[in-house]
C-alpha cells in the first residue's frame, strides 16, 4: 500500500518558471509540507520518490531586478548554508545532506556552517559566510525573528537569500527571496485527524510542543487545534509544555505528564524525536503500546518503526530534502526569471497500513 501524499490546489498559475511542476528526486523521503487538496502520488522504491513543488496559493513572485540584486551564473557562484540546529536530529542530518549533495551535483561551491541550537552563533555564521565571499545564501532558521543584522549585510553586498523550512518574520522579495517548507497548519490538521480516528474523538489529549520563537510550532499547534475543535469537541486538550524538538526533553515532559494527567489518551507530538521521547516515557512507566495513542510529525525511520512496533499511531511525513528546490530556486532567479515566494511541496503520511511496507522511504 502506498503512502498517502497530498498537495495544494492552486488559486492561480504562479511563477512558471519555477512553479507548478518542479519535481524534485528525494533520497529515501518526502518533504515537510502537507496539504488538504487530496490527490495522490505513487512511491517509487525507497530512494527514488519523486515530490512535486508549487507556489503557495496566491503566492507573488519575485525576480533580480524587483530584489535589486544582480544576475550571476550559479556555476560560478559561492553558495553559503546554515544549519541552526544540532545534527543529532535525523532531520537536519537528512536535511544538511541533501544541500551538499545537490551543491556536489551542480558543481557548485558550498560553503557551511551549523549554529549548533545556538540562535547568536547562527547570525555570526551567516556573517561569516558572507565575509567569506558567499554570493548566495539558503538559511535554515533557528528563530523567526532577530535576523535584521543579517538581512542589512546580506542587502548591502547584494546576496539573495533563500529561507528553508523555517520562516524569517522579514519582507518577501526585499529581505529574502523565497521561502521553502510545508503547509505547517494543514500537518497540524492532518495530525488532529490522525488523532480523531486513534482515539475515536474523544478524552483528553496533551500536546508537546516544538520549540518557541518560530513558525512551525505556531502553525503546526494552531491546525491541530482548529481541527480537533471542528471535527472532535468532545476530545479535550487538557496539557501542553514544550519539549524544545528535542527527545531528551520530550521524554522528561511525558514522564511528567503521566503522572499529573493519569487519564491522558492521546499525545500529539510536534516532531518524531519529541514523540520518540514519549514512547521513552511510556515503557518507563510501564505502559503498554497503544495504552496512550502518540501522533507525530516528521517521518524519520524510528518513528515509523514505532508505529510497526505499535507505540505510535501515526506520523504525519515531513520531508527534509530542500537540496534541488533550495538550488533550482537559486538558479532560476539568478537568471532573471521569477520565482515564487512561498513554495509548498507535497507530503505523505503513514499509518499502521502503510508503515511497515513503507519503512525504506523514512530518514
Amino acid at each position: 500500500m502506498q503512502r498517502t501524499t497530498h498537495r495544494r490546489s492552486l488559486a492561480r498559475p504562479v511563477a512558471v518558471s519555477l512553479a507548478a511542476a518542479v519535481v524534485l528526486t528525494a533520497t529515501s523521503c518526502a518533504k515537510s509540507e502537507d496539504d488538504a487538496a487530496g490527490g495522490n502520488s505513487s512511491a517509487t522504491a525507497a530512494g527514488a520518490e519523486q515530490k512535486v513543488a508549487s507556489p503557495a496559493p496566491g503566492s507573488k513572485t519575485c525576480t533580480v531586478e524587483a530584489y535589486g540584486a544582480e544576475k550571476i551564473d550559479l556555476k560560478s557562484a559561492t553558495v553559503g548554508f546554515s544549519q541552526s540546529e544540532k545534527e543529532a536530529n535525523p532531520f537536519r542530518i537528512a536535511e544538511t545532506q541533501s544541500i551538499k549533495d545537490e551543491a556536489k551535483k551542480r558543481g557548485v561551491k558550498l560553503l557551511t556552517a551549523n549554529a549548533q541550537s545556538q540562535f547568536s552563533k547562527q547570525i555570526s555564521d551567516v556573517q561569516d559566510l558572507l565575509s567569506k565571499g558567499a554570493d548566495l545564501l539558503v538559511i535554515a532558521p533557528l528563530n523567526s525573528d532577530g535576523w535584521d543584522p543579517v538581512l542589512q549585510a546580506a542587502a548591502a553586498k547584494k546576496v539573495p537569500i533563500v529561507t528553508i523550512d523555517r520562516k524569517i518574520n522579514a519582507t518577501a522579495c526585499k529581505d529574502y527571496v523565497s521561502f521553502i517548507a510545508s503547509d505547517f497548519v494543514e500537518q497540524g490538521k492532518r495530525a488532529a485527524d490522525q488523532m480523531i480516528e486513534a482515539t475515536g474523538g474523544k478524552g483528553e489529549v496533551a500536546i508537546l510542543l516544538g520549540a518557541a520563537g518560530n513558525n512551525v510550532t505556531t502553525e503546526r499547534t494552531k491546525g491541530f487545534k482548529d481541527r480537533i475543535a471542528e471535527k472532535a469537541p468532545e476530545l479535550k486538550v487538557v496539557f501542553e509544555q514544550t519539549g524544545d524538538f528535542a527527545r531528551e526533553k520530550g521524554q522528561q515532559v511525558t514522564e511528567q505528564l503521566i503522572q499529573s494527567n493519569p487519564n491522558i489518551k492521546g499525545i500529539y507530538a510536534e516532531n518524531d524525536e519529541m514523540g520518540l521521547g514519549a514512547v521513552a516515557a511510556l515503557k518507563g512507566a510501564g505502559k503498554k503500546p497503544g495504552d496512550i495513542k502518540i501522533v507525530t510529525v516528521d517521518g524519520t525511520r524510528n518513528a515509523v518503526q514505532g508505529i510497526v512496533d505499535g507505540w505510535i499511531s501515526g506520523v504525519i511525513e515531513s520531508n527534509p530534502r530542500f537540496g534541488p528546490l533550495a538550488f533550482q530556486t537559486l538558479d532560476t532567479f539568478t537568471q532573471g526569471e521569477e520565482v515564487a515566494q512561498d513554495i509548498v511541496i507535497e507530503d505523505g503520511a503513514y499509518t499502521k497500513d502503510n508503515a511497515k511496507s513503507d519503512l525504506g522511504k523514512a530518514y
